[in-house]
């Protein structure tokens, strides 16, 4: 086995919702979280995640990340507006839809197949075939509920804003849910919210010039559930680099 093979292994089999030391450490224990325990986060713990964050990169230092945080009883009033509006939706509903393209309509090999494959080993831990839509309906509806977690954030974005500043949040969003595992908590990045903007944009009160991007469920993982020890695979280095002049 390579150094670099035994290095990842060793984080591997270390990684727990225990502090992370390092970058290196934090981003090879992090995944998306789908079951946690209830022990609350503090608002002082967040507070100083995003205040961290905030030095994350962004073209022309224009910050265009817009924060919402929602804790304690005013997420339980969101899980139970959520319950509401899937019932909505599933008796027929179809006023809302994201104003984005979350994934390309035209979605090209090798991207869907890492995006097929991560789905069917997600439903293999669970135990739930192919066939039984119903039984997978019921787990995606979860994320509705941040799978338990005791905290969502939520990214917004002004919508004079472009691509460029898109992949600012990202650099944030991913500052964030490192700093997240240094501070031994973990998440799970939901685009899904994007599905329901007039929903979430009216709770926590989203100004019309500003649009959804993503949500997040943040909290400590449930080392007992199987879905918490998925791995998803990577590509190997060569399969998504060219290297020249080295």
């Amino acid at each position: 086995m390579s150094p670099s093979a035994t290095l990842s292994a060793t984080l591997s089999a270390n990684a727990s919702a225990s502090a992370s030391a390092t970058v290196t450490d934090a981003l090879d224990s992090r995944l998306s979280v789908r079951d946690f325990l209830p022990t609350p986060v503090t608002a002082e713990q967040i507070r100083q995640v995003l205040a961290t964050a905030s030095r994350s990169p962004s073209g022309g230092n224009v910050q265009p990340w817009r924060i919402d945080v929602v804790a304690g009883g005013r997420l339980t009033e969101l899980k139970a507006l959520m319950q509401r509006r899937l019932a909505e939706v599933a008796a027929g509903d179809k006023s809302e839809s994201s104003e984005y393209d979350i994934y390309p309509k035209e979605l090209v090999s090798p991207h869907r197949d890492y995006r097929f494959k991560i789905g069917e080993d997600m439903y293999a831990r669970l135990g739930i075939p192919r066939e039984d839509k119903p039984a997978r309906l019921r787990w995606f509806a979860r994320n509705y509920q941040f799978f338990g977690a005791p905290m969502a954030l939520f990214c917004s974005v002004d919508r004079r804003m472009g691509p460029p500043q898109w992949s600012d949040l990202g650099m944030f969003l991913q500052s964030v849910m490192l700093l997240l595992r240094e501070a031994g908590l973990d998440s799970c990045a939901q685009e899904c919210w994007a599905v329901y903007p007039k929903t979430l944009g009216e709770f926590i009160g989203i100004p019309a010039e500003r649009m959804l991007f993503t949500g997040m469920a943040i909290g400590y993982r449930n080392p007992e559930h199987a879905i918490n020890q998925l791995r998803s695979e990577r590509a190997a280095v060569d399969e998504f680099s060219r290297f020249h002049g080295l």
